[in-house]
């Protein structure tokens, strides 16, 4: 699976450490600050812009996002 090239943006939470969203493919790049990468599929740029918006980004991601779309793991910490 290639690393498909997304511009990313730094959060202030103390889970994620950056997100990308490619529009076009309707794909999130989650980037935690353990050093996993996850991209989500599928992902509605309602769920991205409330992500951003989020007061906290951990329950956001856990409420709506976890669980919610198809996803692969990009790269595990350690």
């Amino acid at each position: 699976m290639t690393p498909v090239p997304v511009s990313c943006v730094a959060l202030n939470s103390t889970l994620i450490a950056t997100v990308g969203y490619d529009a076009d493919s309707t794909l999130l790049h989650l980037n935690f600050h353990d050093g996993s990468r996850y991209r989500y599929f599928g992902v509605p740029v309602e769920v991205y812009e409330g992500l951003l918006a989020a007061e906290s980004k951990g329950v956001y991601f856990n409420r709506r996002i976890r669980g919610s779309f198809q996803h692969a793991l990009l790269r595990r910490s350690g």
